[in-house]
């Protein structure tokens, strides 16, 4: 079975803005986005549509936040899931406006593992 080129290159083009858009924070967050894991899925799975998530949703966070004490914590691990299909039509199939939509939307769900919202985020500088 060989690979989807298509799917290759939404891969690739995803992974490397994450890495670029990581390597763009400064030191003390790099550190906190380091230690989360990121997923790329298509699009989100049955179970999540079945929650009652969007079919159209973008990204999201699972798990505590930072801070979150042992005792308290999801059994869940951290991490960010991207659904690089749907940013793909939500950029309209152009290539520049992707990157730019995975760069915001990595940035927006690591904004939910610091426990930061829009204003937080944009305080620090980071939209």
């Amino acid at each position: 079975m060989g690979e989807d080129p298509h799917w290759e290159f939404l891969l690739t083009t995803a992974r490397a803005e994450v890495v670029q858009t990581m390597a763009g924070l400064p030191r003390d967050l790099r550190e906190h986005a380091e230690a989360v894991l990121v997923c790329y899925e298509s699009f989100p799975s049955e179970a999540l549509l079945e929650e009652g998530w969007d079919p159209d949703l973008l990204g999201m966070f699972i798990g505590d936040p930072v801070g979150v004490a042992a005792p308290d914590a999801s059994p869940v691990p951290r991490q960010i899931l991207l659904f690089v299909e749907n940013l793909w039509d939500f950029a309209e199939e152009d290539e520049p406006l992707f990157r730019e939509e995975v760069r915001i939307t990595y940035i927006h769900e690591f904004g939910h593992y610091l426990g930061l919202d829009e204003a937080g985020l944009e305080a620090r500088g980071l939209l």
